[in-house]
Order: C-alpha cells, then sequence, then structure tokens
C-alpha cells in the first residue's frame, strides 16, 4: 500500500508584538546591561535620600567635638568630621539636597530651554534670530562660571543654586530642540498638515513638538550628571547653602579639605558618592539614546 510522504512543517517565529514606541524603548533599554547598572546605581541613592531618617544611625547635625575625626568603625561607617558628625549619616542626609536640587534644576532648564527653542524653532524669522543670538551668547560663557556669578548675584541659597545650573543649561536644551524642530519642517506629515491649512501653533503643537522631544530627554537625563557635580561644585566653592552645618557633598568636600592628611575619609566618601551618581546617570542616558534611536530597533 502506497504512502504518501507528508511535508515537514517548518516553525516560523512569530514577530514581536509592538508595544509602541516607549514601550519598545523601555524594554531595549533593560536589556541594555550598562543602562542597567546605571538604572542600580541610581536606585540606590534615590532609595538612600528617601529612607535617610530610616537609615541613617545619627541626625545630619549630630555630634560632640570629643569625637571629632574618628576613622571608620563599627558605630560610625564612614567615620566622624572634625565637630564629631557621622560622616554615613550626612553622606546619605546629603543625598537628598544634591538629587532634588539637581533633578530640579534640570527640569527647570528645560523648561526654559524648551520654550526658547520652540518658539525659536516653530515662529522662525526674527524671533528665531534673536533668541538664538542670546543663546549664544549665554552658550559662550562656561556653564560653571555663569552658574558661580548668577549664585554670587542673587546671594547663596538652594533656590539659587536650582536657578543658576538651569539658566547653564537651558542653552543647550534651547539648541537642541531647535535643530529637530528644523529637521522636522520639510518632513512630509508636516508639509501635508501645513497643505491642507492647519495653522502655525497647531502645526507646532500637534505634530512638530511630540516628535521632538526624543532627544531633549535623553539630554536631560544626561544632564542630570553635570548638574549635580555643578552643585557640589558650587557647594565646594562656598556658594552652597546659606547654613554651613547642612549636610551637602559639595560642603562636606570644603570642610574636608584641611584635613586630607588626617582624615582622608571626609573626602573620599562624599567624592564616591557624587562620581557614582554622575556615571549612573551618565550610563542610564547613553542607554536611553540607544534604546530611542531608530536604527537600533530589533
Amino acid at each position: 500500500m502506497a504512502t504518501v510522504a507528508q511535508a515537514p512543517v517548518i516553525a516560523t517565529a512569530q514577530p514581536r508584538a509592538s508595544r509602541g514606541l516607549w514601550g519598545d524603548a523601555f524594554s531595549r533599554l533593560l536589556r541594555n546591561k550598562p543602562a542597567r547598572f546605571g538604572l542600580a546605581l541610581v536606585g540606590i541613592f534615590v532609595i538612600a535620600a528617601v529612607l535617610a531618617p530610616v537609615i541613617a544611625p545619627f541626625g545630619p547635625i549630630e555630634g560632640s567635638l570629643r569625637d571629632g575625626l574618628q576613622p571608620p568603625s563599627g558605630l560610625h561607617l564612614f567615620g566622624t568630621d572634625k565637630q564629631g558628625r557621622d560622616e554615613f549619616s550626612r553622606v546619605l542626609y546629603g543625598a537628598q539636597i544634591s538629587l532634588y536640587v539637581g533633578v530640579i534644576s534640570v527640569i527647570m532648564g528645560l523648561t526654559i530651554g524648551g520654550i526658547v527653542g520652540a518658539l525659536a524653532g516653530g515662529l522662525g524669522g526674527k524671533v528665531d534670530a534673536i533668541l538664538m543670538r542670546c543663546t549664544d551668547v549665554l552658550l559662550a560663557i562656561p556653564g560653571i562660571l555663569l552658574a558661580i556669578g548668577i549664585v554670587a548675584w542673587l546671594d547663596r541659597g538652594l533656590w539659587q543654586i536650582m536657578l543658576a545650573v538651569a539658566v547653564a543649561n537651558a542653552p543647550i536644551f534651547a539648541r537642541l530642540l531647535r535643530g529637530s524642530l528644523l529637521a522636522l519642517r520639510e518632513a512630509d506629515y508636516v508639509v501635508a498638515s501645513r497643505s491642507i491649512g492647519a495653522t502655525r501653533g497647531r502645526l507646532l503643537l500637534r505634530h512638530m513638538l511630540p516628535n521632538a522631544l526624543t532627544p531633549l530627554i535623553v539630554a536631560a537625563t544626561l544632564a542630570l550628571a553635570t548638574a549635580i557635580i555643578d552643585v557640589a561644585g558650587l557647594g565646594f566653592l562656598g556658594l552652597g547653602p546659606p547654613d554651613p552645618r547642612t549636610a551637602e557633598w559639595g560642603t562636606m568636600l570644603t570642610d574636608a579639605r584641611s584635613f586630607l592628611e588626617r582624615a582622608p575619609w571626609l573626602l573620599f566618601f562624599p567624592g564616591i558618592a557624587i562620581s557614582l551618581t554622575a556615571i549612573g546617570f551618565n550610563m542610564v542616558g547613553d542607554g536611553l539614546r540607544e534604546s530611542l534611536d531608530p536604527r537600533l530597533k530589533q
């Protein structure tokens, strides 16, 4: 009896369903090992900042002069400063100020720069020329020098530091958003909307701006690392919080300068905290840039 040979069944891989731009980007971000490491670093410092009152064994200004400059031990994990304050507790509370000031300053800079860049790239003409010349003037001044000048002018304080760092970062965001909008002005969907009578405001808000925000978000993530370093730098230069007892990483480094040989841990632990936080945000920003790049979509 003849048998009919059956054709082998070839299994074909089903294409992975798309979860949208941000869903796919987040999935690619989680598959990026350096980005995962950066997220872990940032997460550790965020948890430390939020839970500082619970984790810290002492208050940030609690100490006795007789306990000053003690080396790291079981009681004081990071040692004590010249006034006997626990360095581990101060690093934890310092994370609150550094992250808070850094994030708020970037949000402020993103808002200011976004408005300027949107007006320049969306309206063009004389508005673009005037705004970009003002931006060029600010970009010609090194960011840290501009921040120092603003804080020196407005006097010391957390809000003054936030504004100074925001103004230093705003021109970068403005330039970036303007460039993205100019690249989209001749896109097919923009030309089509313009041809059916869409107003300039609708074109900007409805069609161009949502598609130009991706590089701005990536730049803001990378700017967080710079902002934290700038905040610490201002504190190191004596332009930090007006209360010298405040547990802020840059101010802690300033207080430790005189004890570099006698108590090097006073410089080591705040410096490591600043470095690891900046590295974490940089890794997250690089991973976000790769995950949002459509050329790398798999």
